[in-house]
């Protein structure tokens, strides 16, 4: 993936979807002032919230670990990011799961996207109690 400063965040974000169909990447703008951090606009380009302004190639492979992901493109981008992965209709943030690689966490989110329903027991049903 090229990462450069003319590059829209809409065109990473659809890169690293389009290898990686149940993660998304979300890219953060840190104040410094209140310790927030706030999402960034993905009509925006990667150089417009870069602190310094870096371009390069940014090696992503399925074995990659979402938290070295997240460091280099800290590191040698200088970018925020955040690995989402899909559950169902939500997006949740990969923190606690940060040290399981991009194939496990796009393989765990297609599975709990794609998890069948369980069927409600009507409790007036006499027949219920045989599931139980």
């Amino acid at each position: 993936m090229r990462i450069v400063p003319t590059k829209l965040i809409s065109e990473v974000q659809s890169e690293f979807n389009g290898a990686f169909p149940f993660l998304k990447l979300e890219f953060f703008q840190y104040n410094a002032k209140d310790g927030s951090n706030s999402v960034r606009s993905s009509g925006k380009r990667i150089g417009d919230y870069q602190s310094v302004v870096t371009d390069g190639q940014l090696d992503v492979y399925p074995e990659m670990k979402v938290s070295d992901l997240e460091k280099t493109l800290k590191d040698k981008f200088r970018l925020n990011v955040q690995v989402f992965r899909r559950s169902g209709t939500l997006w949740l943030q990969t923190t606690m799961t940060d040290n399981w690689t991009l194939k496990k966490q796009n393989e765990h989110g297609m599975e709990l996207s794609h998890a069948p329903e369980i069927p409600l027991i009507n409790r007036d049903d006499p027949e219920a109690d045989a599931y139980n």
